[in-house]
């Protein structure tokens, strides 16, 4: 992977200001985020996919599961899930999971500078049920196995060899989230009694070895919070979660995003964001359905993650109301566009173009319910700088 080892020297040392997104907040603690009136108004009627989206933004369909990609001959894989987008030229590639088991894997649709698809190819195969993942500073894509004793493995977006990082750890992954300035990536676990972990790296940008930590606190939803070194990362015969004394649980730990010294998480089981203050060493709730006042929670069957340049979350729902929702840095949660006619399905994979004009995501299980009916797409606009 030789453009791998370019790309990461290249990245060794960059601020955390070029992930973009703003800090929301430090060390003292905020109300969790409320509905309200969001950035881009009212969501229109559906447009000819489905999709009811705010003025000003439209949409577009990129792929269909089990059906070649435009203007190539590759078959988009079923069950799409975890994405992530990476700039490459004037273009940029958008990588997307397989939830799929066994098979699973990882594809990616490569696009020019204005958009154009200009091929699509397999980037990760022989693995199980890839669900989320995470980009890294250098340019490559962790997949994450959402099964018991499940890995992460390291792909390339260009294609080429994949590598199985047993360092990080074995468990029911979901998601990570690479954070340049502590040098450490974070992970969540699909577990209803799951941790919140970070694994540092022996040597930041090669993830073959390290050590991995679980984060400790109290049972409130906010407060301090230590890391302590699990013993035994490989989770055999005791599983990685239920290795250290003192442990935060989660319920449910799904996607995860870093930006300027923060890092978000989400929890599907009780429907909640979870905000960790990493320069402060605290924690506390960004959004939590069961605390919305006034009315009904707009965010359901919370899900993936991820930010814009604004400083804006976009998360996505797992059923709900089939919305991706969008949080601001002044604490509103609103809808940003909903899929309509797809209630069997979930939406997953958010992840903007690296000019941030661009929204790709994926309806898991599209019109049919079935994992093989997955489409994913593409919505272009006005997105706040």
């Amino acid at each position: 992977m030789e453009r791998r080892s370019f790309l990461r020297g290249a990245v060794i040392g960059t601020s955390a200001a070029a992930f973009g997104g703003t800090l929301w907040r430090g060390a003292a603690f905020a109300a969790p985020a409320q509905p309200g009136v969001g950035p881009y108004g009212a969501l229109g009627a559906a447009d000819a996919n489905g999709i009811q989206l705010p003025t000003g933004f439209t949409s577009r369909v990129v792929a269909r599961s089990g059906q070649a990609v435009a203007g190539t001959s590759y078959l988009w894989h079923s069950a799409p899930d975890g994405g992530a987008c990476f700039a490459d030229g004037t273009g940029w590639i958008y990588v997307s999971n397989s939830e799929i088991n066994p098979s699973g894997g990882a594809s990616a649709v490569r696009f020019d500078a204005s958009g154009g698809i200009t091929g699509a190819y397999r980037i990760l195969s022989g693995t199980r049920q890839n669900c989320a993942g995470g980009k890294t500073p250098w340019n490559t894509w962790l997949s994450c196995e959402e099964v018991s004793l499940g890995y992460v493995y390291e792909s390339n977006p260009w294609g080429g060899t994949a590598y199985r990082r047993d360092a990080m750890g074995r468990f029911k992954h979901e998601a990570a989230a690479a954070d340049p300035v502590r040098r450490a990536v974070y992970l969540t676990e699909d577990e209803t009694d799951g941790c919140f972990y970070r694994f540092l790296p022996t040597t930041w940008g090669d993830l073959s070895a390290g050590t991995l930590q679980v984060l400790k606190a109290g049972t409130a939803t906010s407060g301090g919070f230590t890391w302590q070194t699990v013993p035994d990362p490989d989770g055999s015969p005791t599983a990685t979660r239920g290795q250290v004394s003192g442990a935060k649980r989660f319920n449910g730990g799904e996607g995860c995003h870093y930006a300027d010294d923060t890092v978000w998480f989400t929890t599907k089981g009780d429907n909640r964001v979870w905000q960790v203050n990493l320069a402060a060493g605290t924690y506390e709730l960004a959004y939590d359905d069961s605390l919305v006042t006034g009315g009904g929670a707009p965010l359901t069957g919370v899900d993936n993650i991820t930010g814009s340049s604004s400083g804006d979350l976009f998360v996505a729902e797992d059923g709900g109301t089939m919305e991706i929702c969008v949080i601001t840095p002044d604490d509103v949660v609103a809808p940003f566009l909903r899929i309509t006619g797809q209630s069997g399905s979930e939406i997953t994979g958010p992840a903007f173009s690296p000019d941030g004009r661009r929204l790709y995501f994926s309806s898991q299980r599209g019109t049919s319910g079935s994992s093989s009916g997955g489409i994913t797409y593409e919505v272009t606009g006005p997105f706040r700088a």
